[in-house]
């Protein structure tokens, strides 16, 4: 009888893993995205994140605050991957998997590529960094309530949300 209890019990445990783990990711409240571009140089970027919601908050102050590591995102770490060698505004990143951090700043953001990728987005060491570059950040058209990453064949990047507009260059 013990041996059914506890073979019963195991069984149960791994139905409820195997629930969890195969969660529907798009009825989070910050929904999954994914951009994915073959740029000119034959080099293939795919951007895999969550996008969080403003809600009333503040960039900078409630939300993403200024100084401080932000996952870029919401949820698991963003995942920034690169098929073949490339150069973010100028500086080499080696083709594979990162994660994609930010340091927001009201007059410059810093774009950080983590070579830890597979980890949710609060476990930020700065000893996994692959590379970091500086960017300006500048005033959108219009404000966008979802965080939205987009990219285009030229390789320009583009993080927005708020009114606030980042953007690097992958070639």
């Amino acid at each position: 009888m013990k041996k059914l209890l506890a073979l019963t019990f195991f069984v149960a445990c791994v139905a409820g893993n195997s629930a969890f783990a195969q969660q529907d990711k798009s009825k989070r409240a910050s929904p999954p995205a994914k951009v994915s571009e073959t740029l000119e140089s034959g080099a293939v970027v795919t951007i895999d994140y969550s996008q969080p919601s403003l809600k009333n908050r503040t960039i900078g102050k409630d939300i993403a605050p200024y100084g401080k590591v932000w996952r870029t995102g919401a949820n698991e770490a963003t995942i920034f991957e690169v098929s073949k060698n490339v150069t973010v505004e100028g500086k080499p990143l080696p083709a594979g998997k990162y994660s994609l951090f930010t340091i927001p700043g009201e007059k410059e953001w810093t774009i950080i590529f983590n070579k830890n990728w597979d980890q949710w987005g609060t476990n930020y060491k700065e000893e996994t960094d692959q590379l970091r570059i500086n960017v300006k950040p500048e005033s959108g058209e219009s404000a966008k309530e979802l965080f939205t990453i987009s990219l285009a064949k030229n390789g320009e990047v583009s993080l927005e949300w708020g009114k606030t507009e980042v953007e690097f260059e992958v070639k």
